[in-house]
């Protein structure tokens, strides 16, 4: 009952803001994983399928050809219109023109790529008249497990109320198909990149650790009831802590 009255809010949703901007539709970034698919499929619900555009922007020699082919899969399921951008141009080129950028470290590059990507999402909706409809759930914006002005920049985030694991169950609510519920979900910004691997504990456990967050648990209950370790909840904390700029405005200094 839950999960059906969230995805109607979640539709409902999506319908009052694009009604109250005045624009025409939706773009939605579209990776191959489950959160994107979700957040098209309400989109379409909201809107129609001809008011939705799915942006697909692989990465050549990077992006698995199963995250390329369950975009394609999505879209055609969908009905929506797709494109496929291949960014691996612009980033060669924004590197070749910044000196000393051969240097730059694996997270500055994927960093890079997020906000190459959003750039792209814009570009669409400004010129349809549309907005963008960001595809961050509840537990990626709580740790902060996303780039800033990267995928964080959005117009709207549908899906941001709800946990990972209430993404999987009103996916597979929704008949969404089966290969993007069950591939280990991964931002793809290098390779062999899992968001499990890098958070060093799965969604499942995270979830449970951030429901039991909200709730004032103290640090001993969670750990005895969770059976995690103090280092990842340590990590769950920290990463909750340090990223906190990410889910705020940009400060700004009041004058006298």
């Amino acid at each position: 009952m839950y999960l059906e009255k969230a995805q109607n809010r979640i539709i409902d949703f999506i319908r009052d803001e694009t009604g109250k901007a005045g624009v025409d539709g939706a773009v939605v970034g579209i990776s191959g994983g489950i959160d994107s698919a979700l957040t098209a499929t309400l989109a379409v619900k909201a809107l129609g399928k001809d008011r939705v555009l799915g942006i697909h922007m692989p990465e050549i020699n990077l992006t698995a050809a199963t995250d390329s082919d369950d975009a394609r899969t999505l879209a055609d399921w969908l009905g929506i219109e797709y494109r496929t951008i291949d960014i691996s141009g612009i980033i060669s080129a924004f590197m070749a023109a910044v000196p000393g950028s051969e240097s730059a470290d694996r997270l500055t590059r994927g960093n890079l790529k997020a906000r190459t990507r959003m750039s792209l999402l814009y570009f669409h909706a400004n010129q349809l008249n549309r907005m963008v409809v960001g595809t961050g759930n509840k537990t990626e914006i709580l740790l902060g497990y996303y780039t800033k002005y990267g995928d964080g920049g959005v117009d709207l985030e549908p899906i941001g109320g709800l946990y990972k694991t209430e993404v999987w169950e009103i996916s597979k609510r929704l008949g969404i198909p089966e290969s993007l519920i069950i591939k280990k979900p991964s931002a793809g910004l290098w390779a062999g990149q899992t968001d499990e691997a890098e958070l060093g504990i799965s969604y499942v456990k995270v979830d449970e650790v951030l429901r039991m967050l909200e709730g004032g648990s103290e640090p001993e209950k969670i750990l005895s009831k969770i059976g995690i370790s103090a280092e990842q909840l340590n990590s769950v904390t920290g990463r909750i802590k340090r990223n906190e700029h990410k889910r705020k405005a940009p400060p700004v200094l009041e004058m006298f």
